[in-house]
């Protein structure tokens, strides 16, 4: 490098942090040409050194190799050069000669993006998710596979940037079209798991302005901000209920329809027990036997069943319906199951796993018909000892379907069917779910809003319902189920056994960063929260639940607590379920709607005969996929719910309700209504009374002139000012004086 080009690089590098900002990648800015330009080089910069790892070079060299002859041109080579340099891609030399930083390790993993672009990457073995911002996500999407850069660690957040995406989790997406004169864009319907695609006029499939798409994304060039695209399928009208759940749907990866060969197999399963098969099961036919279900349920997929032995002990069965005898692997039907993963159940309608000819009918345990089933039988005492255990192929005969209204009645006291074996039942749970909670277990008590739907599938009433104790039977013994199957593979009393390949559904211990941010949230609320290791936290919060139970801020601190703990996944090294309390446990008991059912199922039978177990390696592939599909679903049951909530409270726009503030963040806070348990945002801006601002320390909303403060439980009233259906999204205005009567 000459003297004058040296000179010029020393000027250039005295004025980059500035020539950065002017020239900058920031995604909230309009892209002119320059900054489009910019955005080039920086892709082809990357890429020419990812491709020569070693080469060390000035940025004149840079911009021969990428043809570019231009004095100016060159200068954006070196601005582009420096900001690599800053972030930590490259490593910049005394000399103005830049090489490739080898010295950072790159690293894999499955990105999560948030509404506002920015992302977290979950890296395995690392307890806390490297931070993505928005201008380094490098084109990648919500849940694909990248490779990352770690940057230089600033404060306690550890960052990232995306060097290349390797796997990506879909390119379908949907959105509303908006058609602009000679081209038409898909707005997607949700930020964090869509983009917006743009879509060239002959591309439309016959969509027009307005209509709910899917999207298939056709390429993705590094110079431009967003990807080319096709429509797929017109999925109709937004407002509708087709058209929203459709979309809900799709946007997370999630098919309506089954494929042809799928149908065509379903088809060819009958009603009709083989005699000769059941010949090799274990008939408990002559047993009571019984379901207990949501009222509007179809697919049965557990049965209990109560016998009086001589000794005084009751033979207590738990009997799963046994769709491994239907559906065997290599076959459509299989690969359909794992594709999907699980059951969703949005608000309206259930999108099974298998299709309705095995998820409603062949396989379901449906009162007054022989099934077969796969069943874990308990010997128990009537003080709840359990004596001894057996596991094995059976067929049954519900004797009745109970709703769980009707099991809860007669658990209070009234007159119904079988109300000795309900009451026995009942009592056994009890002390199953006591020595549970004295061992360690977190008592959650869940809350499900359910809505009432008329002819029309449109809402007319909202209800919250909470765990009774029905629920908490049918609970307990399929965790008595799950738990002991969970033993009998793991056969934690043979020392150096080979371990047998398999699902276990673990819970890992909560973060202490999380609990302590956790605990900083009680300690407002007057409550005491204290433990010395984490084997105390969930015997902790069970205390603080116990004391706050009946209170105003019960369902929002159980929500808290909740979300401080690790997610359940599925997994074959088994690290136990920390919320259970227990060392080993596993999913059993919903073969109809868990495909990790449908395995260990197989598992447990070659287990139980053949000891010859097929699966390996290609299991942790399967649990990895299944927790993933798990997620899906789990997303798009939320976003049903809101959307249904939005329809619920369209036409009481202006009215005024009494809430309480179930969240607060740097953009407002949220408020659940107490009338109809709907939630909506009363964002800072719309607060009149004063300038507010969110106190993330505090966890709170500040007035800056009044000191008048928000905090999380807070009783507030509020008037719905606006409701979009397709955002999914509930305005609300934060009265702050008298409402006139």
């Amino acid at each position: 490098m000459s003297r004058k080009d040296k000179k010029n690089a020393s000027n250039d590098k005295n004025r980059r942090k500035s020539h950065t900002k002017s020239t900058g990648f920031s995604p909230d800015r309009q892209q002119t040409s320059d900054q489009k330009l910019k955005k080039s080089l920086h892709f082809a910069i990357r890429k020419l050194f990812e491709q020569q790892p070693t080469a060390k070079l000035g940025y004149k060299e840079v911009g021969s190799l990428l043809n570019i002859e231009d004095n100016e041109l060159r200068k954006l080579v070196y601005a582009v050069l420096c900001y690599e340099s800053e972030d930590g891609f490259l490593t910049e030399s005394p000399h103005g000669v830049f090489s490739l930083n080898s010295s950072v390790e790159l690293i894999q993993g499955n990105i999560e993006l948030t509404a506002r672009g920015a992302g977290f990457v979950v890296i395995p073995g690392r307890t806390d998710d490297v931070y993505i911002a928005p201008q380094n996500t490098n084109q990648a999407l919500h849940g694909d596979l990248v490779s990352i850069r770690l940057l230089p660690k600033r404060g306690d957040r550890q960052e990232g940037i995306v060097l290349d995406v390797l796997k990506r989790e879909k390119t379908f997406f949907v959105g509303t079209l908006d058609l602009q004169g000679k081209f038409g864009f898909m707005v997607a319907d949700n930020a964090k798991t869509g983009i917006d695609v743009f879509l060239p006029l002959e591309k439309l499939n016959g969509a027009k302005h307005g209509d709910k798409i899917m999207v298939k994304i056709t390429s993705w060039p590094k110079s431009t901000a967003k990807p080319y695209g096709e429509v797929l399928e017109v999925l109709g009208r937004p407002g509708s209920n087709d058209a929203e759940m459709l979309s809900v749907l799709y946007a997370n990866d999630i098919d309506p329809r089954f494929p042809d060969a799928v149908l065509a197999e379903a088809e060819q399963v009958g009603m009709a027990l083989d005699p000769e098969e059941i010949k090799l099961r274990r008939d408990f036919r002559g047993i009571t036997t019984f379901t207990i279900d949501p009222v509007d349920a179809k697919d049965f997929d557990d049965a209990i069943s109560l016998d009086y032995l001589k000794n005084g002990n009751y033979e207590i069965g738990i009997h799963i319906a046994d769709v491994s005898h239907y559906v065997t692997p290599k076959t459509a039907m299989d690969a359909e199951a794992l594709k999907r993963g699980n059951s969703t159940y949005l608000v309206d309608r259930v999108v099974p796993m298998l299709p309705e000819q095995l998820s409603n009918l062949a396989c379901s345990l449906r009162p007054h018909e022989d099934k077969y089933t796969f069943s874990a039988v308990f010997e128990i005492t009537p003080e709840g000892k359990i004596e001894k255990e057996w596991f094995g192929k059976t067929v049954i005969y519900s004797d009745h379907r109970f709703s769980y209204e009707e099991a809860q009645e007669i658990i209070e006291g009234a007159e119904g069917p079988y109300k000795k074996e309900i009451h026995i039942l009942d009592g056994i749970a009890k002390i199953h779910r006591n020595i549970r909670l004295k061992h360690g277990a977190m008592n959650i008590e869940s809350e499900e809003l359910r809505f009432l739907l008329d002819e029309d599938r449109k809402p007319i009433k909202v209800i919250s319902k909470v765990s009774k104790d029905a629920h908490k039977l049918v609970e307990e013994f399929m965790l008595m189920a799950n738990k002991h199957v969970a033993l009998f593979i793991a056969k934690p009393h043979i020392p150096g056994m080979k371990p047998i390949p398999f699902v276990y559904r673990c819970h890992d211990e909560p973060d202490p960063g999380k609990i302590q941010v956790f605990k900083d949230f009680i300690d407002k609320f007057g409550y005491k929260f204290s433990y010395s290791d984490p084997r105390e936290i969930s015997k902790s919060m069970n205390k603080l639940f116990d004391e706050v139970r009946g209170t105003s801020e019960f369902n929002m601190i159980q929500s808290m607590a909740i979300r401080s703990m690790a997610k359940a996944v599925y997994d074959t090294q088994n690290i136990g379920h920390y919320g259970l309390a227990f060392e080993h446990y596993t999913h059993f008991t919903s073969p109809i709607r868990r495909y990790a059912d449908l395995l260990v199922h197989r598992v447990l039978q070659e287990e139980l005969t053949t000891k010859t177990h097929k699966y390996g390696a290609t299991m942790s592939d399967m649990c990895k996929r299944i927790s993933r599909t798990e997620r899906k679903s789990v997303e798009a049951e939320r976003e049903s719910t809101k959307y249904f909530q939005c329809v619920f409270v369209k036409d009481h726009v202006g009215e005024y309700f009494d809430g309480t503030v179930s969240g607060v963040s740097e953009f407002g806070m949220f408020v659940r209504m107490n009338e109809n348990f709907c939630e909506g945002m009363v964002t800072l801006q719309s607060i009149k009374d004063d300038r507010y601002s969110f106190d993330p320390k505090k966890h709170q909303i500040k007035g800056q002139r009044n000191g008048r403060t928000y905090n999380l439980g807070d009783s507030v009233k509020v008037r719905i000012f606006d409701v979009n259906t397709c955002k999914r999204q509930i305005d609300l205005e934060l009265i702050t004086k008298d409402v006139p009567s």
